[in-house]
Protein backbone atom coordinates (compact mmCIF):
# COMPACT_ATOMS: atom_id res chain seq x y z
CA UNK A 1 0.00 0.00 0.00
CA UNK A 2 1.24 3.45 -0.91
CA UNK A 3 0.64 6.01 1.85
CA UNK A 4 1.43 9.72 2.10
CA UNK A 5 1.70 11.11 5.64
CA UNK A 6 1.51 14.89 5.96
CA UNK A 7 3.13 16.11 9.14
CA UNK A 8 6.35 14.69 10.56
CA UNK A 9 5.66 15.49 14.20
CA UNK A 10 5.25 12.87 16.93
CA UNK A 11 1.98 11.44 15.54
CA UNK A 12 3.06 11.45 11.89
CA UNK A 13 6.43 9.91 12.74
CA UNK A 14 4.83 7.10 14.76
CA UNK A 15 2.29 6.30 12.04
CA UNK A 16 5.11 6.24 9.49
CA UNK A 17 7.07 3.95 11.79
CA UNK A 18 4.17 1.50 12.07
CA UNK A 19 3.34 1.42 8.37
CA UNK A 20 6.95 1.25 7.18
CA UNK A 21 7.63 -1.70 9.49
CA UNK A 22 4.75 -3.50 7.76
CA UNK A 23 6.45 -3.07 4.39
CA UNK A 24 4.17 -0.33 3.05
CA UNK A 25 5.45 2.34 0.64
CA UNK A 26 5.44 5.43 2.87
CA UNK A 27 6.26 9.04 2.00
CA UNK A 28 6.28 11.70 4.71
CA UNK A 29 5.72 15.41 3.93
CA UNK A 30 6.50 18.39 6.14
CA UNK A 31 7.46 22.04 5.69
CA UNK A 32 10.23 21.53 8.27
CA UNK A 33 13.21 19.97 6.53
CA UNK A 34 14.76 18.92 9.85
CA UNK A 35 11.71 16.83 10.71
CA UNK A 36 11.69 15.27 7.25
CA UNK A 37 15.39 14.41 7.61
CA UNK A 38 14.77 12.85 11.02
CA UNK A 39 12.10 10.60 9.49
CA UNK A 40 14.15 9.54 6.47
CA UNK A 41 17.27 8.97 8.57
CA UNK A 42 15.55 6.72 11.13
CA UNK A 43 12.76 5.05 9.12
CA UNK A 44 12.43 3.24 5.81
CA UNK A 45 10.42 6.07 4.25
CA UNK A 46 10.75 8.70 1.53
CA UNK A 47 10.67 12.37 2.45
CA UNK A 48 9.42 15.52 0.73
CA UNK A 49 9.91 19.02 2.12
CA UNK A 50 7.12 21.51 1.47
CA UNK A 51 3.57 22.52 2.36
CA UNK A 52 1.31 19.48 2.22
CA UNK A 53 -1.63 21.39 0.77
CA UNK A 54 0.31 22.45 -2.35
CA UNK A 55 -0.57 20.28 -5.39
CA UNK A 56 3.01 20.23 -6.66
CA UNK A 57 4.28 19.04 -3.26
CA UNK A 58 1.72 16.20 -3.19
CA UNK A 59 2.63 15.30 -6.76
CA UNK A 60 6.30 15.06 -5.75
CA UNK A 61 5.21 12.80 -2.88
CA UNK A 62 3.60 10.39 -5.36
CA UNK A 63 -0.05 11.39 -4.95
CA UNK A 64 -0.94 10.31 -8.50
CA UNK A 65 -0.94 6.64 -7.52
CA UNK A 66 -1.28 6.82 -3.71
CA UNK A 67 -3.81 4.60 -1.91
CA UNK A 68 -4.16 6.75 1.20
CA UNK A 69 -3.26 10.14 2.61
CA UNK A 70 -3.09 10.96 6.32
CA UNK A 71 -3.13 14.69 7.08
CA UNK A 72 -1.70 15.20 10.57
CA UNK A 73 0.00 18.61 10.42
CA UNK A 74 -0.36 21.12 13.25
CA UNK A 75 -2.96 23.10 11.27
CA UNK A 76 -6.59 21.97 10.91
CA UNK A 77 -7.02 24.12 7.83
CA UNK A 78 -3.95 22.69 6.10
CA UNK A 79 -5.20 19.17 6.85
CA UNK A 80 -8.63 19.96 5.39
CA UNK A 81 -7.26 21.59 2.23
CA UNK A 82 -4.77 18.74 1.81
CA UNK A 83 -7.62 16.22 1.74
CA UNK A 84 -9.55 18.38 -0.74
CA UNK A 85 -6.55 18.61 -3.08
CA UNK A 86 -5.88 14.89 -2.68
CA UNK A 87 -9.46 14.17 -3.74
CA UNK A 88 -10.07 16.77 -6.45
CA UNK A 89 -6.74 16.56 -8.27
CA UNK A 90 -5.29 13.14 -7.49
CA UNK A 91 -8.40 11.10 -6.63
CA UNK A 92 -6.72 9.41 -3.65
CA UNK A 93 -9.24 6.79 -2.42
CA UNK A 94 -8.77 7.13 1.36
CA UNK A 95 -8.30 10.41 3.23
CA UNK A 96 -7.80 10.78 7.00
CA UNK A 97 -7.49 14.17 8.73
CA UNK A 98 -6.62 15.13 12.27
CA UNK A 99 -8.76 18.11 13.39
CA UNK A 100 -8.34 19.82 16.75
CA UNK A 101 -10.84 22.70 16.71
CA UNK A 102 -14.15 21.77 18.28
CA UNK A 103 -15.97 24.02 15.82
CA UNK A 104 -15.14 21.58 13.05
CA UNK A 105 -16.34 18.62 15.10
CA UNK A 106 -19.84 19.74 16.06
CA UNK A 107 -22.36 17.07 15.06
CA UNK A 108 -24.60 19.61 13.34
CA UNK A 109 -21.84 20.20 10.78
CA UNK A 110 -21.26 16.53 10.00
CA UNK A 111 -22.39 17.03 6.38
CA UNK A 112 -19.29 19.17 5.86
CA UNK A 113 -17.23 16.02 5.30
CA UNK A 114 -19.38 14.45 2.59
CA UNK A 115 -17.48 13.55 -0.57
CA UNK A 116 -19.31 16.23 -2.54
CA UNK A 117 -18.44 18.87 0.05
CA UNK A 118 -15.12 18.45 1.88
CA UNK A 119 -14.11 14.86 1.15
CA UNK A 120 -12.59 13.48 4.35
CA UNK A 121 -13.28 9.80 5.01
CA UNK A 122 -12.17 9.77 8.65
CA UNK A 123 -11.85 12.69 11.07
CA UNK A 124 -9.64 12.14 14.12
CA UNK A 125 -10.03 14.46 17.11
CA UNK A 126 -7.05 14.31 19.52
CA UNK A 127 -9.01 16.09 22.24
CA UNK A 128 -11.88 13.63 21.99
CA UNK A 129 -9.51 10.65 22.00
CA UNK A 130 -7.60 12.00 25.01
CA UNK A 131 -10.80 12.76 26.94
CA UNK A 132 -12.05 9.21 26.38
CA UNK A 133 -8.68 7.82 27.48
CA UNK A 134 -8.82 9.98 30.61
CA UNK A 135 -12.28 8.68 31.51
CA UNK A 136 -11.04 5.11 31.13
CA UNK A 137 -8.17 5.91 33.50
CA UNK A 138 -10.69 7.23 36.02
CA UNK A 139 -12.67 4.00 35.79
CA UNK A 140 -9.57 2.10 36.97
CA UNK A 141 -7.49 4.66 38.87
CA UNK A 142 -5.07 2.06 40.24
CA UNK A 143 -4.09 1.00 36.71
CA UNK A 144 -1.55 2.98 34.72
CA UNK A 145 -3.20 1.82 31.51
CA UNK A 146 -6.80 0.93 30.70
CA UNK A 147 -8.68 0.12 27.49
CA UNK A 148 -11.79 -1.90 26.60
CA UNK A 149 -12.24 -4.52 23.88
CA UNK A 150 -14.76 -7.10 22.68
CA UNK A 151 -17.86 -4.92 22.94
CA UNK A 152 -16.62 -3.58 26.30
CA UNK A 153 -16.73 -7.08 27.81
CA UNK A 154 -12.93 -7.28 28.04
CA UNK A 155 -10.68 -4.79 29.76
CA UNK A 156 -6.95 -4.33 29.31
CA UNK A 157 -5.27 -3.21 32.55
CA UNK A 158 -1.68 -2.11 33.11
CA UNK A 159 -0.62 -2.58 36.73
CA UNK A 160 2.54 -1.81 38.72
CA UNK A 161 3.35 -4.83 40.89
CA UNK A 162 4.17 -3.93 44.49
CA UNK A 163 5.17 -5.81 47.63
CA UNK A 164 1.56 -6.35 48.71
CA UNK A 165 0.65 -8.26 45.54
CA UNK A 166 -0.62 -11.72 46.63
CA UNK A 167 0.63 -13.47 43.48
CA UNK A 168 4.25 -12.24 43.52
CA UNK A 169 6.67 -15.06 42.64
CA UNK A 170 3.78 -17.29 41.56
CA UNK A 171 4.13 -19.11 38.19
CA UNK A 172 1.39 -17.92 35.86
CA UNK A 173 0.10 -21.46 35.25
CA UNK A 174 -0.82 -21.63 38.94
CA UNK A 175 -3.07 -18.58 38.72
CA UNK A 176 -5.69 -20.68 36.94
CA UNK A 177 -5.59 -23.26 39.73
CA UNK A 178 -5.69 -20.67 42.51
CA UNK A 179 -8.42 -18.55 40.92
CA UNK A 180 -10.28 -21.00 38.71
CA UNK A 181 -13.32 -18.77 38.14
CA UNK A 182 -11.33 -15.59 37.46
CA UNK A 183 -11.41 -14.68 33.78
CA UNK A 184 -8.01 -13.03 33.37
CA UNK A 185 -4.93 -13.58 31.19
CA UNK A 186 -1.50 -12.00 31.74
CA UNK A 187 -0.59 -10.96 28.19
CA UNK A 188 2.50 -8.80 28.72
CA UNK A 189 5.20 -8.05 31.30
CA UNK A 190 7.65 -5.14 31.30
CA UNK A 191 10.71 -5.91 33.43
CA UNK A 192 13.66 -3.54 33.72
CA UNK A 193 12.34 -1.60 30.76
CA UNK A 194 11.89 -4.60 28.44
CA UNK A 195 8.40 -5.71 27.37
CA UNK A 196 7.80 -9.41 26.66
CA UNK A 197 4.98 -11.93 26.37
CA UNK A 198 5.21 -14.37 29.30
CA UNK A 199 4.82 -18.13 29.15
CA UNK A 200 3.07 -20.35 31.67
CA UNK A 201 6.22 -20.93 33.70
CA UNK A 202 7.12 -17.26 34.14
CA UNK A 203 6.70 -15.56 37.51
CA UNK A 204 5.64 -12.03 38.39
CA UNK A 205 8.13 -10.04 40.45
CA UNK A 206 7.96 -6.82 42.43
CA UNK A 207 8.50 -3.71 40.28
CA UNK A 208 7.18 -5.49 37.18
CA UNK A 209 4.61 -3.75 35.01
CA UNK A 210 2.03 -6.29 33.88
CA UNK A 211 -0.65 -6.06 31.21
CA UNK A 212 -3.78 -8.09 31.92
CA UNK A 213 -6.83 -8.89 29.83
CA UNK A 214 -9.84 -9.64 32.03
CA UNK A 215 -13.60 -9.88 31.76
CA UNK A 216 -15.10 -6.49 32.62
CA UNK A 217 -17.27 -8.10 35.32
CA UNK A 218 -14.11 -9.45 36.96
CA UNK A 219 -12.21 -6.14 37.02
CA UNK A 220 -12.60 -5.45 40.75
CA UNK A 221 -11.63 -8.99 41.72
CA UNK A 222 -8.67 -8.93 39.30
CA UNK A 223 -7.40 -5.72 40.88
CA UNK A 224 -7.65 -7.31 44.34
CA UNK A 225 -5.75 -10.43 43.25
CA UNK A 226 -2.92 -8.24 41.98
CA UNK A 227 -2.82 -6.13 45.14
CA UNK A 228 -4.94 -3.19 43.99
CA UNK A 229 -8.24 -1.77 45.14
CA UNK A 230 -10.99 -0.37 42.92
CA UNK A 231 -10.91 2.92 44.77
CA UNK A 232 -13.73 5.40 45.18
CA UNK A 233 -14.04 8.13 42.57
CA UNK A 234 -16.52 10.50 44.16
CA UNK A 235 -14.35 13.63 44.31
CA UNK A 236 -12.21 14.70 41.35
CA UNK A 237 -10.16 17.83 40.60
CA UNK A 238 -9.28 18.68 37.01
CA UNK A 239 -6.31 20.98 36.43
CA UNK A 240 -7.04 22.62 33.09
CA UNK A 241 -10.43 23.64 31.75
CA UNK A 242 -9.64 23.66 28.03
CA UNK A 243 -11.15 21.34 25.43
CA UNK A 244 -9.94 18.17 27.14
CA UNK A 245 -10.83 19.18 30.71
CA UNK A 246 -14.22 20.53 29.64
CA UNK A 247 -15.10 17.34 27.76
CA UNK A 248 -14.10 15.20 30.76
CA UNK A 249 -16.19 17.34 33.11
CA UNK A 250 -19.24 17.14 30.82
CA UNK A 251 -18.92 13.35 30.65
CA UNK A 252 -18.69 13.15 34.45
CA UNK A 253 -21.83 15.27 34.74
CA UNK A 254 -23.64 12.95 32.31
CA UNK A 255 -22.51 9.76 34.09
CA UNK A 256 -24.80 7.79 36.39
CA UNK A 257 -22.33 8.09 39.26
CA UNK A 258 -22.71 11.20 41.38
CA UNK A 259 -19.19 12.54 40.96
CA UNK A 260 -18.25 15.87 42.55
CA UNK A 261 -15.87 17.50 40.09
CA UNK A 262 -13.96 20.77 40.29
CA UNK A 263 -11.90 22.52 37.62
CA UNK A 264 -8.94 24.82 38.23
CA UNK A 265 -8.13 26.92 35.16
CA UNK A 266 -5.47 29.62 34.93
CA UNK A 267 -6.88 31.52 31.93
CA UNK A 268 -9.88 33.67 32.95
CA UNK A 269 -11.66 33.49 29.57
CA UNK A 270 -11.28 29.71 29.44
CA UNK A 271 -12.49 29.42 33.05
CA UNK A 272 -15.56 31.55 32.30
CA UNK A 273 -16.37 29.45 29.23
CA UNK A 274 -16.10 26.25 31.26
CA UNK A 275 -18.28 27.67 34.03
CA UNK A 276 -20.99 28.69 31.56
CA UNK A 277 -20.90 25.27 29.84
CA UNK A 278 -21.20 23.16 32.99
CA UNK A 279 -24.09 22.76 35.42
CA UNK A 280 -22.79 20.98 38.53
CA UNK A 281 -19.01 21.38 38.21
CA UNK A 282 -17.31 24.06 40.31
CA UNK A 283 -14.82 26.11 38.28
CA UNK A 284 -12.02 27.96 40.10
CA UNK A 285 -9.93 30.58 38.34
CA UNK A 286 -6.25 30.36 39.25
CA UNK A 287 -2.99 28.45 39.05
CA UNK A 288 -3.24 24.69 39.64
CA UNK A 289 0.20 24.86 41.31
CA UNK A 290 -1.05 27.31 43.94
CA UNK A 291 -1.14 25.53 47.32
CA UNK A 292 -3.76 27.90 48.65
CA UNK A 293 -6.07 27.27 45.71
CA UNK A 294 -5.61 23.52 46.05
CA UNK A 295 -6.59 23.80 49.70
CA UNK A 296 -9.63 25.83 48.68
CA UNK A 297 -10.55 22.99 46.31
CA UNK A 298 -10.28 20.61 49.31
CA UNK A 299 -7.48 18.59 47.71
CA UNK A 300 -6.77 16.58 50.88
CA UNK A 301 -10.20 14.91 50.60
CA UNK A 302 -10.04 14.42 46.85
CA UNK A 303 -9.94 10.90 45.40
CA UNK A 304 -8.15 11.78 42.14
CA UNK A 305 -6.52 14.80 40.60
CA UNK A 306 -6.19 14.82 36.83
CA UNK A 307 -3.84 17.40 35.31
CA UNK A 308 -4.76 17.96 31.64
CA UNK A 309 -3.27 21.33 30.68
CA UNK A 310 -1.26 21.69 27.47
CA UNK A 311 2.03 21.85 29.42
CA UNK A 312 3.67 18.60 30.54
CA UNK A 313 5.71 20.15 33.36
CA UNK A 314 2.68 21.92 34.81
CA UNK A 315 0.75 18.65 34.75
CA UNK A 316 3.55 16.75 36.48
CA UNK A 317 4.16 19.39 39.14
CA UNK A 318 0.44 19.85 39.82
CA UNK A 319 0.06 16.09 40.25
CA UNK A 320 3.03 15.90 42.63
CA UNK A 321 1.84 18.87 44.68
CA UNK A 322 -1.68 17.49 44.97
CA UNK A 323 -0.35 14.11 46.17
CA UNK A 324 1.82 15.90 48.76
CA UNK A 325 -1.32 17.68 50.02
CA UNK A 326 -3.22 14.45 50.61
CA UNK A 327 -4.86 13.62 47.27
CA UNK A 328 -5.14 9.82 46.93
CA UNK A 329 -4.40 9.42 43.20
CA UNK A 330 -2.77 11.58 40.53
CA UNK A 331 -3.07 11.26 36.75
CA UNK A 332 -1.15 13.52 34.35
CA UNK A 333 -1.40 14.25 30.64
CA UNK A 334 2.10 13.84 29.19
CA UNK A 335 2.86 14.68 25.55
CA UNK A 336 6.58 13.97 25.73
CA UNK A 337 7.09 10.18 26.00
CA UNK A 338 10.62 10.65 27.36
CA UNK A 339 9.00 11.96 30.55
CA UNK A 340 7.20 8.68 31.27
CA UNK A 341 10.10 7.09 33.27
CA UNK A 342 9.73 9.96 35.75
CA UNK A 343 6.15 9.06 36.67
CA UNK A 344 6.88 6.34 39.20
CA UNK A 345 9.72 8.17 41.04
CA UNK A 346 7.50 11.25 41.31
CA UNK A 347 4.58 9.25 42.69
CA UNK A 348 2.28 9.92 39.73
CA UNK A 349 -0.08 6.96 39.51
CA UNK A 350 -0.91 7.04 35.80
CA UNK A 351 -0.39 9.17 32.73
CA UNK A 352 -2.15 9.72 29.43
CA UNK A 353 -0.13 9.88 26.23
CA UNK A 354 -2.06 11.86 23.56
CA UNK A 355 0.29 10.63 20.86
CA UNK A 356 -0.41 7.00 21.69
CA UNK A 357 -4.19 7.52 21.75
CA UNK A 358 -4.17 9.36 18.41
CA UNK A 359 -1.86 6.79 16.80
CA UNK A 360 -4.13 3.98 18.02
CA UNK A 361 -7.17 5.75 16.59
CA UNK A 362 -5.54 6.26 13.17
CA UNK A 363 -4.29 2.65 13.04
CA UNK A 364 -7.82 1.50 13.81
CA UNK A 365 -9.01 3.17 10.61
CA UNK A 366 -6.25 2.19 8.22
CA UNK A 367 -6.20 -1.55 8.77
CA UNK A 368 -8.52 -3.96 7.04
CA UNK A 369 -12.23 -3.75 7.83
CA UNK A 370 -12.19 -6.99 9.84
CA UNK A 371 -9.92 -5.30 12.38
CA UNK A 372 -12.25 -3.78 14.97
CA UNK A 373 -9.74 -2.06 17.21
CA UNK A 374 -6.03 -1.40 17.55
CA UNK A 375 -4.36 -0.14 20.71
CA UNK A 376 -0.71 0.87 20.75
CA UNK A 377 1.25 0.04 23.92
CA UNK A 378 4.28 1.95 25.15
CA UNK A 379 6.64 3.45 22.61
CA UNK A 380 5.24 1.34 19.76
CA UNK A 381 6.48 -1.73 21.67
CA UNK A 382 3.33 -3.77 21.14
CA UNK A 383 -0.28 -3.64 20.01
CA UNK A 384 -3.53 -5.16 21.11
CA UNK A 385 -5.39 -6.08 17.93
CA UNK A 386 -9.08 -6.94 17.97
CA UNK A 387 -10.26 -8.65 14.79
CA UNK A 388 -12.99 -10.88 13.44
CA UNK A 389 -11.87 -14.29 12.22
CA UNK A 390 -12.51 -14.84 8.50
CA UNK A 391 -13.28 -18.18 6.87
CA UNK A 392 -10.07 -17.89 4.84
CA UNK A 393 -7.91 -17.34 7.92
CA UNK A 394 -5.41 -20.12 8.67
CA UNK A 395 -6.54 -20.11 12.33
CA UNK A 396 -10.25 -20.66 11.58
CA UNK A 397 -11.47 -24.00 12.95
CA UNK A 398 -8.23 -24.57 14.89
CA UNK A 399 -7.53 -25.08 18.59
CA UNK A 400 -5.40 -22.28 20.07
CA UNK A 401 -2.87 -24.86 21.25
CA UNK A 402 -2.37 -25.98 17.64
CA UNK A 403 -1.88 -22.49 16.18
CA UNK A 404 1.72 -21.55 15.45
CA UNK A 405 1.57 -18.08 16.97
CA UNK A 406 4.89 -16.21 17.29
CA UNK A 407 6.41 -16.14 20.80
CA UNK A 408 5.38 -12.51 21.25
CA UNK A 409 1.65 -13.16 20.68
CA UNK A 410 -0.97 -14.13 23.27
CA UNK A 411 -4.74 -14.47 22.82
CA UNK A 412 -6.29 -12.31 25.55
CA UNK A 413 -9.98 -12.95 24.90
CA UNK A 414 -12.53 -14.40 22.48
CA UNK A 415 -16.01 -13.09 21.73
CA UNK A 416 -18.24 -16.03 20.78
CA UNK A 417 -21.89 -15.45 19.92
CA UNK A 418 -21.78 -12.13 21.74
CA UNK A 419 -20.18 -13.42 24.95
CA UNK A 420 -16.54 -13.08 26.00
CA UNK A 421 -14.79 -16.31 27.02
CA UNK A 422 -11.39 -16.80 28.59
CA UNK A 423 -9.14 -18.54 26.05
CA UNK A 424 -7.22 -21.74 26.74
CA UNK A 425 -5.14 -24.09 24.64
CA UNK A 426 -8.30 -26.14 24.02
CA UNK A 427 -10.38 -23.17 22.82
CA UNK A 428 -11.34 -23.49 19.15
CA UNK A 429 -11.15 -20.37 17.02
CA UNK A 430 -14.09 -20.36 14.61
CA UNK A 431 -15.23 -18.21 11.71
CA UNK A 432 -17.05 -15.12 12.99
CA UNK A 433 -15.32 -15.12 16.38
CA UNK A 434 -13.79 -11.83 17.46
CA UNK A 435 -10.41 -12.23 19.15
CA UNK A 436 -8.20 -9.82 21.06
CA UNK A 437 -4.49 -10.48 20.56
CA UNK A 438 -1.51 -8.97 22.36
CA UNK A 439 1.40 -8.83 19.91
CA UNK A 440 4.90 -7.43 20.16
CA UNK A 441 5.62 -5.05 17.27
CA UNK A 442 8.00 -7.45 15.51
CA UNK A 443 5.26 -10.09 15.34
CA UNK A 444 2.44 -7.91 13.96
CA UNK A 445 3.03 -8.79 10.26
CA UNK A 446 2.68 -12.48 11.11
CA UNK A 447 -0.50 -11.78 13.10
CA UNK A 448 -1.96 -9.97 10.11
CA UNK A 449 -1.07 -12.94 7.90
CA UNK A 450 -2.80 -15.33 10.28
CA UNK A 451 -5.86 -13.09 10.42
CA UNK A 452 -5.82 -12.48 6.66
CA UNK A 453 -6.14 -8.73 7.15
CA UNK A 454 -3.64 -7.34 4.68
CA UNK A 455 -5.31 -8.46 1.45
CA UNK A 456 -7.29 -5.26 1.18
CA UNK A 457 -7.28 -2.21 3.39
CA UNK A 458 -10.62 -0.83 2.26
Amino acid sequence: MKVIICGAGQVGWQIARHLASERNDVTIVDSNQDLVSRATDTLDVKGVSGFASYPNVLKNAGAEDADMIIAATHSDEVNMVTCQVAHSIFDIPRKIARLRSQSYLDAIYADLYRRDHLPIDVVISPELEVAEAALKRLSSPNAFESETFLNSQAQLLGLHIEDNCPVVNTPLRQLTDLFSTLRVIVVGVRRQGVLFSPNAGDQIFCSDEVYLMCHSNDTIRTLEVFGKSKGEQNRIILIGGGNVGLRIAKSLEDSENRVRAKIIEKNRATAELAASSLERTIVLHGDGLDSGLLEEANVSKTDTIMAVTDDDKTNMLAAVRAKSRGCKKAIALINDPTMSPLMEPLGIDAYINPRSTTVSSILRHIRHGKVKNVYSIGDAEAEVIEAQVMSTSPISGTLIGNIDFPEGVIVGGILKNGDMVKPSSQSKIEEGDIIALFALSKDIPEVERLLQVTIDYF
